[in-house]
């Protein structure tokens, strides 16, 4: 019995595999994502080589996989047996690490059932890679709607209940107006007396969320305002011009930075003439540094494979150098940020912090700042960035990294 189960595993580890390479030969990295995520919901395993050609992908061969691969123009390479032994030999020496990805996440994106004058980088990156998500608002977060989710996306929504600060330069518009009065009646149909107090409650529900094993990935202004109202439980922090009562004059004081997820010590700005929720954002929105596209760039930072997994998924890329990206939020200031979270990607030639990585309770979370990272500056009404042009997108990568992480377990080595 022992000599047919031998020659069983043999034949296992000796059977041709797809490997779908992430290094610069690869033709269109987004797509392999989704390749990736599709084998998955196939209910076939994936392992996923960190630091092995810039983060590939081996699966067992499978005709609809070869398939899936011609069919979305992704590179992909049939190996042996012999060659995947020496895959594992040289992943054991080096800087690598296998984590096993097992089952396809489910994925909600959080968005207002109108879509707003501007669009959202995780929902085109989803839609390109063909990776199937669902979408989620206010009133079925409050109602135990992430109970089955997985992993989470916010972008550029504001929790603070500010209209996302655009009141000096859109305050008249059309569009802004029908979005404060459907804020404002959802807010009064799920009982609460003001849109800054019913997004105070989602922020806490979503935190709860993450506590008990959710994933959060946010970016843009949806990473400082969320933390912003964590902080503002309990008291009134936004303009009259907002919510028609008076802002509390202590506010400010009266913030408890120990209920935010990763910034601390910020000084929130209130002015609703100025575009910038608080001093988290580096560069500033309302006084923005504008190197232009060409000289603005943040590193990646390396870690351990084996000892770090979670952020070295999370950075998985065929560059460690990436072009930089504005936003509302463009980057997070060093020193609003938390001592405990892990810092994945910052500008050498300032304070800014571009991708961070948390935990909290049994989950955990990753912000990136900007809004998209093939469009340098993305203004309201701006046309959506075409994928196809962009199909290995370093910046891009970073989002659908997060998209994968839920599914991965650490390999477990045989001794």
């Amino acid at each position: 019995m022992k000599k047919i189960i031998l020659i069983f595993n043999l034949s296992m580890i000796l059977a041709q595999k797809v490997l779908i390479p992430m290094d610069l030969t690869q033709k269109d990295h987004l797509k392999a994502y989704g390749v990736a995520f599709h084998v998955l919901t196939e209910r076939v395993n994936v392992e996923w080589l960190l630091n092995y050609r810039g983060g590939a992908f081996l699966i067992d061969q499978f005709p609809f996989i070869i398939k899936e691969c011609r069919l979305r123009g992704v590179t992909f390479e049939l190996i042996d047996g012999t060659s995947v032994l020496s895959i594992y030999g040289e992943i054991e020496r080096n800087n690598m690490e296998i984590v096993l990805l097992e089952k396809a996440p489910k994925i909600a994106i959080y968005s207002p059932p109108s879509k707003q004058p501007w669009d959202d980088a995780v929902t085109l990156a989803l839609t390109y890679a063909e990776v199937p998500y669902k979408t989620i608002w206010d009133e079925e977060v409050l109602t135990d709607g992430l109970s089955k989710i997985d992993w989470l996306h916010l972008h550029h929504e504001d929790f603070t209940g500010q209209y996302g600060k655009f009141y000096r330069s859109y305050h008249t518009a059309l569009w802004y107006i029908k979005q404060k009065e459907g804020f404002e009646s959802l807010a009064l149909k799920l009982g609460f007396p003001s849109v800054h107090e019913e997004k105070k409650a989602v922020a806490r529900t979503i935190k709860n969320y993450v506590g008990q094993g959710g994933f959060l990935f946010a970016m843009c202004s949806a990473t400082d305002s969320y933390d912003i109202a964590l902080a503002e439980e309990g008291f009134d922090a936004v303009h009259n011009v907002f919510d028609g009562t008076p802002i509390d004059p202590k506010a400010q004081n009266s913030l408890d930075f120990s209920k935010t997820l990763a910034f601390t010590n910020f000084n929130i700005l209130t002015d609703p003439m100025v575009y910038e929720y608080s001093d988290i954002d580096f560069p500033p929105s309302n006084n923005p540094i504008t190197r232009g596209a060409e000289a603005d760039y943040f590193s990646l930072f390396e870690f351990s494979a084996k000892f770090d997994p979670v952020p070295t998924m999370l950075t998985q890329n065929h560059v460690f150098t990436i072009k930089g990206f504005m936003g509302q939020t463009t980057g997070f200031h060093k020193s609003k940020i938390k001592k405990h979270i892990v810092l994945m990607g910052e500008d050498p030639a300032s304070d800014q912090v571009k991708y961070l990585h948390g935990s909290f309770g049994k989950g955990a979370f990753a912000f990136l700042g900007g809004h998209d990272p093939e469009d340098y500056r993305h203004f309201v009404g701006d046309p959506p960035t075409d994928l196809s042009l962009h199909r290995n997108s370093p910046g891009y990568r970073l989002i659908l990294n997060n998209v994968l992480f839920p599914a991965a377990r650490k390999k477990e080595r045989k001794t």
